[in-house]
This record gives C-alpha cells, structure tokens and sequence, in this order.
C-alpha cells in the first residue's frame, strides 16, 4: 500500500479551505489528494492529474466518496495549464507536486522501473511506450558510450558511470539488451565487488538516470513549476515533493527566483523533512523534502 509522505506537513502548509480549487498535478493512486480533499467541503474541487491511465483508474476508486467535486485528467503536469484550460478552469487556490514514484509504480509496472523485477527494459511513465520519444531500451541498445556515461553521471550521480557504459556498449555487441535483469547483472560486473555490497543497491543510480532521461522528468520539473505557479490565485499556495538533489535543485533555485522577483514569498523557509518516526514506518520517506510557496499580488 503506497504511503503519502509528509501528509500531516502537507496539509497544515497548504492548508485546503472548503469552496477551493486544489489541484494534484501527481495524484498517483490518491493519497494525498484524498487527505487534501476532505478539507474542500461540498463545493470545493479536486483536479487530480497523472499521466498513467491504470494509476488514474485506481486513484478513482481511492477518491469515491469525497465531499468535493473530484475531476481526473490523464496528462503530465508539466502541461497543466492547458489540461485546467480544457476543463474551463481558470485560476486555482493550491497545487501540489509530488515527484516522487510509489511502490507500486516502481515494482508492478510492468514498464521495468525497478531493478528488483525483471521486466522488459521501458521506464516509460506512458502506459503505451509508443506514446513516448523513446524508451531506456532505445537508450541503452542505440545511444554512443560517452553519451549513456553522461546520462548516468549527470542524472543519477553515479561513480562508476563510464565503467557501467563501457560494460553496456560490450555486452550489446554480443545481444541486445532487452530486460531489467540482464541490464542489473551487466552493472554489477561493471563496478567493484565492494560496491555491490553497499546498503544502496548498485543499479539504483543507473536505474534513476535512465528513467529521468527517458521521460525528460527534470525538464517536465521545470516546465511544471512554472506552469502551476502561472495557474495560481494571488494568495494561492505551491508545495512540491523531491526525493533526490538534482529535483530539490531545481525546486529551490525556482523558487528563489520567485521570491527574488517579489512575486511570492516562502510559506516555510527551509524545506520540511520527515521526521524519525516517520521514516521509521516508511523508509521511503527519508529522503523528501516540501517546499511550499504562496503568491503574492503583484501591484501595477
């Protein structure tokens, strides 16, 4: 069962008043928005948005009952205003982000995010891989060494990046790499047998690498901070979830820029953390940082 992290967090920062429009651009299977939702009352609205249909159908049945009125859209939140246009809803009072995958994201897929399960090597959040540019398989069976090397250094932070490319460009020569397990046997004779025995599994920075340049996820970051930020009433709130350095990255310096220009100021200065009992009972949440900003009206 998926975990909502940082609810209790969430909920007091964005703080939902009854008659408001709140919109999850990440609503995954619901868990934060059915939290959220019950502080919308009769004729508040929920706007639950997410690119993968089979998430989007069990987020349905997670959501039923709800006082408010709850809309669900399939697309990728980086294109929120255009989905809110298409709904004819204008401005919103809050929008949360949270970029993070669930468990069952990651292991019943079937699209190969986990290195845990061998499944057909995709990483695509689109449930039809023919709806996306191109797959981690594409990645790994087509792209130069030095540029699957940069992307695993580059978006996963990985050491040994040009050992574990140099291994993959080796063993394609021999077959095409087709699924989760061979690509996770082909890293762990890359790196050194001591790394293989870390608490972080080996393959978990590849993994992450591939599956953040396969679906273009800093650039969608990016794309929707902007966007929800644009689709807020002035006094309306944004609060986005990250559970790595290069999101919190960008997060932060969005949000610096927001503040700098005076067109909104930090609801919490710094960004808010699990607590130790939290991480505790979900060991998922230890990495995740909030960061909520409200925005201000902009004098002419």
């Amino acid at each position: 069962m998926h975990v909502p992290v940082l609810l209790k967090e969430t909920i007091e920062n964005l703080n939902p008043q009854e008659g408001e429009t709140l919109v999850d651009g990440t609503v995954g299977l619901g868990g934060h928005a059915r939290a959220l939702g019950e502080h919308l009352g009769q004729t508040g609205k929920l706007i639950g948005i997410d690119q993968d249909e089979k998430t989007l159908k069990q987020a349905e049945e997670n959501l039923s009952g709800l006082p408010c009125q709850v809309i669900l859209a399939k697309g990728n939140f980086r294109n929120i205003k255009s989905i809110l246009s298409g709904l004819e809803i204008g401005e919103v009072d809050s929008v949360l982000l949270d970029i993070g995958f669930s468990s069952e994201q990651l292991q019943n897929s079937g699209r190969g995010f986990s290195f845990q399960t061998n499944e057909p090597l995709l990483m695509t959040l689109s449930t039809d891989p023919k709806d996306a540019p191109f797959t981690a398989r594409e990645i790994i069976n087509d792209w130069d060494e030095n540029n699957i090397a940069d992307i695993i250094f580059a978006y996963g932070e990985e050491t040994f990046s040009r050992q574990i490319a140099e291994a993959i460009v080796k063993a394609r020569r021999e077959k095409k790499i087709e699924t989760t397990g061979e690509l996770v046997e082909i890293i762990r004779q890359a790196v050194p047998s001591w790394y293989t025995k870390k608490r972080l599994h080996f393959a978990t920075k590849t993994f992450q690498a591939l599956r953040i340049a396969t679906n273009d996820e800093l650039g969608a970051l990016k794309q929707g901070l902007e966007q929800a930020f644009e689709s807020l009433k002035p006094g309306g709130r944004l609060g986005v979830i990250s559970f790595h350095s290069l999101e919190a990255r960008i997060i932060k310096n969005f949000m610096k820029g927001i503040t700098g220009s005076g067109q909104g100021e930090m609801v919490i200065k710094k960004a808010i953390k699990p607590t130790r009992e939290e991480i505790i009972a979900n060991p998922r949440a230890r990495s995740a940082q909030l960061r909520i900003i409200k925005k201000l009206k902009i004098s002419n």
